[in-house]
C-alpha cells in the first residue's frame, strides 16, 4: 500500500478521467493522496474531489508560483479553512527563486504567514523550495516549532541534513527515475529511510517511462522501484517505509497489514 504525498490530483488535466485514473491508482496499490491547494480560489474544488473518497486528503494554502492570484486576505481565509475543514496540512506553500518575476518579498510574506498558521495550528507543511532551499531553511528556523515535507527536493545532502534535524522529510518523485540525475540519486541510495516519502506531483513531473507525458499516481510504483533498486533492497521495504512515514506526518491510520 502506497501513499502518494504530493499530487495535484484536483488538477484541471484530470477533469476528464479523474475516476478512471482513481482507479488505476488503486490497482497500482496506490491507496491514499496527500492533495495540495495552490491558490484560494481553488480549495472550494479541491475539498469537494477529497470527501469524494477516502483515500484523498487535501491540504490547503497559497503557491509561491500563484503570487498573482493571491491576496493579502487569503491568509486569515486559510485560517478558517483551516479551522473548517480540518486538513492533513497546510500547503503548497514556500519559495521559488527560479521563475522570473515573482517578488520575493511577497513570496516571503505569504510563506511566513503559512508558517504561523501550521505551528498555531499543529500541523505539517508541505513546502515548495526551488533554488530557495537555504531561504527556506532560515524561514522554518526563525519560526520554529515546525515540521513538514520539502517536495520534489532537489538540493544539497548538506541541505537535506539540515532540514531533517528540522523535522522535515524530503519528498522525492519522477526526478529520481533519470538517470542523469546523479546528486539526486546519490541522496536517494544513502539518506536514512526515516525521512523518505514518495511523491508524483501528478500531472507534473513524469517519470522517465512516460517522459513528455501527463503524469498520473498510478505512476508512484516506478519512483518506488527506482529508489528500491538504488539503495539495493525491495520494493516492500521502500514502501513499507514511505507509507509509514507519511502516516505519521500527516496523522493518517495506519492501513491494516
Amino acid at each position: 500500500m502506497l501513499v502518494d504525498s504530493h499530487s495535484h490530483f484536483d488538477a484541471p488535466e484530470f477533469d476528464a478521467d479523474r475516476s478512471a485514473a482513481l482507479a488505476r491508482a488503486r490497482a497500482a496499490g496506490v491507496t491514499r493522496q496527500v492533495v495540495p491547494a495552490v491558490a484560494a480560489t481553488g480549495w472550494p474544488k479541491l475539498r469537494d474531489i477529497c470527501a469524494g473518497d477516502a483515500g484523498l486528503f487535501a491540504a490547503y494554502g497559497l503557491h509561491p508560483m500563484y503570487l498573482e492570484e493571491h491576496e493579502p486576505a487569503h491568509l486569515g481565509e486559510l485560517r478558517t479553512w483551516i479551522e473548517r475543514e480540518q486538513p492533513v496540512a497546510v500547503g503548497e506553500c514556500g519559495l521559488d527563486f527560479f521563475v522570473e518575476g515573482l517578488d520575493a518579498q511577497a513570496q516571503q510574506h505569504y510563506f511566513d504567514g503559512q508558517l504561523r498558521l501550521a505551528r498555531e495550528f499543529d500541523l505539517p507543511l508541505i513546502v515548495h523550495a526551488r533554488r530557495a532551499v537555504d531561504t527556506v531553511i532560515a524561514s522554518i528556523r526563525r519560526i520554529g516549532g515546525l515540521r513538514g515535507v520539502v517536495h520534489s527536493f532537489s538540493g544539497s545532502p548538506e541541505q537535506a541534513r539540515q532540514l531533517w534535524q528540522l523535522g522535515f522529510l524530503i519528498g522525492l518523485g519522477g526526478p529520481v527515475t533519470y538517470e542523469r540525475a546523479n546528486r539526486l540519486r546519490a541522496l536517494a541510495r544513502t539518506m536514512p529511510l526515516d525521512y523518505l516519502l514518495l511523491e508524483t506531483d501528478a500531472p507534473d513531473q513524469p517519470d522517465a517511462g512516460i517522459r513528455g507525458q501527463r503524469n498520473e499516481p498510478s505512476r508512484l510504483p516506478a519512483v518506488r522501484d527506482v529508489i528500491a533498486e538504488l539503495r539495493g533492497v525491495s520494493a516492500m521495504d521502500i514502501a513499507t517505509a514511505t507509507t509509514r512515514n507519511a502516516e505519521r506526518l500527516f496523522r493518517l491510520t495506519p492501513s491494516p497489514a
